[in-house]
């Protein structure tokens, strides 16, 4: 860190992230030298066929240019080693040992093609050996070179031109970012960055129709993307190390916490047996929260069984009481639901698998066990819904009767703007409370369809004041405080371990950013070294390293300041640069704080983060509050906690009763799931 100049721009690689590909790159080159050194050998004075002369000359001109290759890589290496993240000073010649192995290249490439033309012209009549061993040659040299060209590809910045000199702007402070020429500096840079995010986006999803939707969505994201990574000078290594300390310090931290300091009950929070009364409706709302997901996730939940099941279902002719929209023409995602819910075909009233840019599925049924119409969203499964997720600039959700300001995640909005006029306008919910008048609705799904149900709540709690509302693992930056409250009579988020999603937003977002910035600053060892540590650590455990956490006031002064300089880890200063943005961009109102959906019911496990492959898992759940998620958490089960089979997994197959004892019939809360079953898979406290 920074990226390393050269060539005259900046590089997505740092003069410290040579040593993995170097050391691999000279291993290689070096059972190449030994293979051709000991051919050469044993051939040695019987190069007496045709092209002999060539051989001989080639054999001598590739050992030593392979000497030469690993006497460059073993310097690259060993420099590259040297140092830590933030301090470049012994790294400093790193970019003229990549400029002398780049001119390698040129006689590499040349003996090569040299070496071809030998193997077609001249090896008629050499020993088989001696002509197997230059084609070899000749190939390793055609995979090293396209490999090189490929990772020159992976690691070019189209952002890298090389930032301006000392002279022409030298450690730019907070006025000089704010004169004329600071501000024509920042905007050209922002705008270029936008330009580059938003054909990058165009590119990975060139094959999506482009409608009014996807010609919004694109210019939104691509700002919002692009001011994130704009005030930093990061590669993604010094992400991957930075994230490793933290989860190590982060654990540590979590150790040293004393259990005994938990408060088991909270005046202002619902009653333990509120908790189970929830807990245990959540648990029978997830199966369709699951089964939205259609027959991916039914495959993905059941890998031995799933496809077998679904085979026999798929192509039948099924009479057609209910109404499909979108793309299932087998009748997969059909079948799959059946499967996952228990349902009859008659129970569905609307089933649209319809799918683009803030549209997503959903499902419409009647839930006869809880008496309910039960409205299920889909989370993400396309590229669709990965932008949906990504316009997360906000706006405005008008509410009748809500004192402060009230606004939301805008793609989660969009898409629950469009359910509410399906629903409402073409007569769904009308259709479906004819048939069964004395029913509660209830909405629920998961990620970002536990996020738009949320908002399809508060859109539709004004017609339906008694509907409920079942979140599961909904996004972290989802609506305003005024709209949380006002959702906490509705609406009930799950939030499993530590999950990623409920804590993501831009405000933890710049938070982590930030973080990471101080680890890797503050530690004194070198990146290969943090990253090795890292590895074993995530794979096999054992005590956190001793990391520095906290910096000297004279460092944090100087992260603090917005320099453009390339010795800076913050190449632009968040503030400044807010400062210059205009009001309504998204890059400003994505600041704006966002907090999860009503109550939140969070279930943790219970007892150590790390135990053996073959120990049960014991959980708790228990009401929290938004707070406790003004972090992102590090940890290797960030995203594992997120997938929906892993609440199926816990709600369904949890083999230990209330009081710590093995529960003798894991699958009664399958079959029957009462509020006895609940507690008794869940020790339930109240904090």
């Amino acid at each position: 860190m920074p990226g390393m100049v050269a060539f005259g721009r900046r590089w997505g690689i740092a003069s410290d992230d040579l040593v993995f590909p170097g050391s691999f790159e000279l291993f290689l080159r070096v059972l190449w030298w030994i293979g051709t050194f000991a051919l050469y050998t044993l051939h040695k004075g019987k190069f007496d066929c045709s092209g002999g002369n060539v051989l001989h000359s080639y054999l001598v001109v590739l050992l030593v240019l392979l000497a030469l290759i690993i006497l460059c890589l073993c310097a690259i290496v060993y420099v590259s080693a040297q140092g830590t993240i933030t301090n470049q000073g012994p790294r400093r010649y790193i970019p003229v040992l990549v400029y002398v192995r780049a001119m390698l290249y040129i006689p590499e490439l040349i003996w090569a093609i040299l070496g071809a033309i030998w193997v077609s012209d001249d090896s008629r009549g050499c020993e088989p050996a001696g002509v197997g061993a230059v084609i070899a040659a000749v190939v390793a040299s055609w995979i090293v070179l396209v490999s090189t060209g490929v990772g020159v590809v992976f690691v070019f910045d189209p952002l890298g031109r090389r930032y301006p000199g000392p002279q022409s702007c030298e450690q730019l402070g907070v006025r000089d970012l704010e004169s004329s020429n600071g501000s024509q500096l920042l905007s050209t840079a922002r705008s270029v960055a936008v330009k580059v995010w938003e054909s990058r986006l165009r590119l990975l999803c060139c094959c999506l129709p482009q409608d009014e939707n996807n010609r919004a969505a694109f210019p939104n994201i691509a700002q919002l993307v692009s001011g994130f990574f704009l005030d930093t000078d990061l590669v993604p290594s010094d992400i991957a190390a930075g994230l490793a300390l933290l989860h190590q310090e982060q654990d540590k931290m979590e150790q040293c916490r004393d259990p005994d300091n938990v408060l088991s009950h909270s005046p202002s929070s619902p009653i333990a047996e509120d908790l189970e009364e929830e807990l245990e409706k959540a648990v029978h709302c997830m199966q369709f929260a699951l089964a939205a997901y259609g027959w991916p996730m039914y495959v993905y939940s059941n890998p031995l069984t799933g496809a077998c099941r679904l085979s026999r279902d798929c192509c039948k002719t099924q009479s057609a009481v209910y109404d499909i929209v979108g793309g299932d023409s087998l009748g997969c995602h059909f079948s799959s639901m059946l499967h996952t819910t228990g349902l009859q075909y008659r129970d569905f009233i609307y089933v649209s698998f319809h799918n683009q840019i803030y549209e997503i599925p959903f499902f419409v049924a009647l839930d006869h066990k809880r008496e309910a119409v039960l409205v299920a969203v889909r989370g993400t499964l396309s590229f669709r819904d990965v932008l949906t997720d990504l316009s997360a600039n906000c706006e405005n959700v008008p509410v009748e009767g809500v004192s402060g300001t009230c606004y939301a995640h805008k793609g989660m909005s969009q898409a629950a703007g469009y359910i509410y006029k399906k629903l409402i306008n073409d007569g769904i919910l009308n259709q479906a409370f004819t048939i069964a008048p004395e029913y509660k609705l209830v909405i629920t799904g998961h990620s970002l369809g536990a996020g738009t149900a949320s908002l399809l709540a508060v859109l539709l709690r004004s017609s339906f004041p008694t509907l409920q509302c079942y979140a599961f693992s909904p996004p972290g930056g989802l609506m305003s405080k005024a709209l949380a409250d006002y959702t906490k009579d509705f609406v009930v988020s799950v939030v499993l371990g530590k999950d990623l999603v409920p804590r993501l937003s831009y405000p933890n977002m710049e938070d982590l950013k930030r973080r990471i910035l101080k680890m890797v600053s503050n530690c004194n060892k070198p990146k290969y070294q943090i990253l090795l540590q890292g590895c074993w650590y995530e794979m096999f455990g054992g005590d956190p390293d001793d990391f520095p956490t906290e910096m000297d006031n004279r460092r944090e002064d100087e992260l603090s300041q917005p320099l453009l300089g390339e010795e800076s880890l913050l190449i632009r200063g968040s503030s400044s640069y807010q400062s210059l943005a205009s009001e309504d961009s998204p890059v400003h109102i994505a600041n704006l704080p966002l907090y999860l959906p009503g109550r939140i019911l969070h279930i943790t496990e219970d007892g150590p983060s790390r135990r053996s492959c073959f120990s049960q898992a014991r959980y708790r759940a228990e009401w929290s509050c938004e707070t406790a998620f003004r972090s992102i958490l590090i940890s290797p089960r960030m995203v594992v906690d997120h997938m929906p089979d892993a609440y199926q997994r816990i709600f369904h197959t949890s083999n230990l009763n209330y009081k710590g004892e093995e529960n003798s019939d894991p699958g009664a809360l399958e079959r029957a799931p009462s509020q006895s079953a609940t507690a008794q898979l869940y020790h339930v406290t109240s904090a």
